[in-house]
């Protein structure tokens, strides 16, 4: 224990900044914090409650009575403190609040860094210091690194279903420590680069994946404590793998302990229910016009870089902030200032977090998962219109590209577009690709489930997808079991199918998804020219009636480009002519039917698909060919198609 530590304690100008919206580190003051007062240990706790009448702390310390630790107000903001000596780490406590009618409720600590393991709710008092961090040296190159240009392969994770553990219990979750050790070896393998955690910040219901979160500054007690999640965090970078966390501020839950009706009136929550419930989701959401609200969510976005090292946030659920109308009804929304649909409060909040995530943490990048049209998600917020995320979520692509890949092949020469119309917009945004959670549950099948055909053009037919995925401007992300065609839909109770990896056709899609990855990385032209449109070229994007696409990405040095042909029927093409942007010799590396493929082709000066130089290829059915090419200069197209 520290002597005695005044810097914990609310000052002044702590409740003036958390009042102006301001205080970044309020995750420091707010909650309850091991501390020394007078020569006396104890714990010191701080609480926001606007509306109450009185505030108690109430816990295994006092027994859990009612009485004798009265909060007093630091100001007339609504803050509340006390210090109580004796109080130790470990201990569980919640807060007593007499709202202006006399109800009693008894609430979790909406700044608690632990909770006890569901179905208790009470908030556990805990140290972050003294966890000792090894990776100084990964923080100081990602605060370096240009993100736009970086190699960026996401293994999407719900840990607690990822694998489970014989242990005699119900649920048969690893630990923090022993997934850590696990999975960065298996990612890391794979040739991911980073993952991205479902699910950690404390919720109640298992069925809601963490996306109804009671404890925005706890991570799940489901796996561990918060020294345990930090060695998670600490492993991985320790392996060269980032961690990137699903973040929620765009709804929270009902429950009783939780943050609605905090103090027995709108704390959290909009008051007004026509802007402050979803309907569809039965939750409560944000009031972003509120400054305390908007420091508590903006300095949550903040802790979880500064206390537990991850590397960004995915934010769930955008497009429902923006839209004022977002799954209402007409006459049961409220039209802004303007008389428009969009959420003002919501947008300045954006730009507020965005802004300051990227002054204070270089280091982590911020994802929009938006599924609208809406302008200008990615960007810089203080140079333009921006919202301010590093990247967008690219839900466009993902629809029509599941829709085409769903079809039987016959089919497909008539929807050829829906794989060639995220190209007129790939850079009007920083899109990251996404096949996620979201599309192997609730009956879409799994992402093998989805492929058309007999077993064998399942495989293919995954193969080719995943390879023309790794080929599309943008980064990417992979929902865990879609690497090695798992044939059920996830269900967050039960391991990941892991036993497929004996038969042969899952080893070999496990194997040939590791070498889109490592393709991925190896190849600078797929992500230092993601954002930049000279970086890709269709050869032809036209070629319907044999469902035919190819196209070429080029690095900025001219070294080590890409060409890319695919076949999206069961038909082998014999010497398919393709126009090539270069003259000279083309590598195969990367095929579908690598022995019978020829490894090297040279170009021949005949004119084919606007281009001077073409190569013959023979592409097999359901088909991935993939060639190598150096070119300091590549020709243009003679002619328009």
């Amino acid at each position: 224990m520290k002597n005695d530590t005044p810097e914990v304690f609310m000052t002044e100008l702590d409740t003036y900044l958390f009042g102006q919206g301001t205080h970044y580190e309020i995750y420091n003051k707010m909650g309850a914090h091991l501390a020394v007062k007078d020569g006396e240990e104890g714990v010191y706790f701080v609480v926001w409650a606007p509306a109450a009448r009185e505030v108690y702390v109430v816990g295994d310390f006092n027994s859990w009575n009612e009485a004798g630790y009265r909060m007093t107000p630091v100001s007339d903001g609504g803050v509340y403190e006390l210090f109580v000596k004796g109080v130790k780490a470990g201990q569980c406590y919640k807060y007593l609040i007499i709202s202006q009618e006399g109800k009693k409720l008894y609430k979790a600590d909406p700044y608690a860094n632990q909770a006890q393991l569901r179905p208790d709710t009470a908030s556990v008092i805990t140290d972050l210091n003294g966890f000792q961090w090894t990776d100084s040296e990964w923080v100081e190159k990602e605060k370096k690194a240009d993100h736009l240009k970086e190699a960026i392969a996401i293994y999407e994770c719900h840990i607690g279903s990822w694998k489970k553990v014989d242990d005699g219990t119900e649920d048969g979750y690893m630990n923090y420590r022993d997934i850590a050790v696990q999975l960065a070896d298996y990612v890391s393998s794979m040739g991911y680069t980073h993952v991205e955690l479902m699910g950690i910040a404390e919720y109640p219901y298992d069925g809601s994946w963490g996306y109804q979160v009671t404890g925005y500054y706890a991570p799940t007690s489901r796996y561990g404590t918060p020294k345990d999640f930090m060695y998670f965090v600490d492993y991985m970078h320790s392996k060269g793998i980032g961690v990137i966390l699903d973040w929620v501020p765009a709804h929270f839950p009902r429950d009783a302990h939780g943050l609605a009706n905090f103090d027995g009136s709108c704390v959290y929550e909009y008051a007004d229910p026509r802007k402050g419930e979803h309907p569809d989701w039965g939750t409560k959401v944000f009031d972003y016009g509120k400054n305390e609200v908007s420091n508590f969510l903006i300095a949550n976005g903040m802790f979880w870089v500064d206390k537990f090292h991850v590397d960004g946030l995915r934010v769930d659920a955008v497009a429902s902030m923006l839209y004022l109308d977002y799954g209402r009804t007409a006459g049961n929304w409220v039209p802004n200032k303007y008389g428009d649909n969009g959420n003002l409060e919501a947008m300045a909040f954006f730009r507020h977090f965005n802004s300051q995530m990227r002054k204070r943490f270089p280091q982590a990048v911020t994802i929009a998962e938006e599924s609208t049209a809406w302008p200008q998600v990615s960007g810089d917020a203080d140079t333009s219109d921006s919202l301010g995320f590093t990247f967008k979520w690219n839900m466009g692509w993902m629809h029509d590209f599941t829709e085409y890949m769903k079809l039987d092949p016959y089919f497909r020469k008539f929807n050829h577009n829906k794989m060639t119309f995220s190209l007129v917009y790939a850079y009007s945004e920083r899109f990251i690709l996404v096949l996620s959670h979201d599309e192997v549950v609730h009956l879409k099948c799994s992402m093998l489930g989805k492929m058309p055909g007999e077993r064998e053009d399942k495989f293919a037919n995954l193969k080719l997808a995943y390879a023309y995925m790794a080929g599309h401007p943008g980064k990417k992300l992979l929902f865990m079991g879609q690497e090695f065609g798992q044939w059920s839909e996830w269900n967050e109770k039960k391991s990941l199918d892991w036993y497929l990896l004996n038969e042969p056709d899952h080893k070999d899609m496990q194997e040939f998804t590791s070498r889109c990855l490592k393709l991925y990385k190896d190849y600078p032209c797929l992500y230092k020219t993601d954002y930049n449109p000279e970086g890709f070229g269709w050869v032809n994007a036209d070629d319907r009636d044999n469902s035919i696409y190819s196209f070429y990405r080029v690095s900025p040095d001219g070294k080590k480009n890409l060409l890319f042909v695919f076949n999206f029927t069961p038909v082998e093409r014999k010497n398919f002519k393709v126009g090539v942007p270069a003259k000279g010799k083309y590598k195969l590396v990367l095929g579908s039917d690598e022995k019978n493929q020829k490894k090297v082709l040279t170009s021949v000066a005949k004119e084919c698909d606007g281009f001077d130089n073409s190569l013959l290829i023979d592409i097999p059915r359901f088909g991935v060919c993939v060639y190598e090419f150096n070119a300091k200069k590549l020709n243009k197209k003679t002619s328009l198609q």
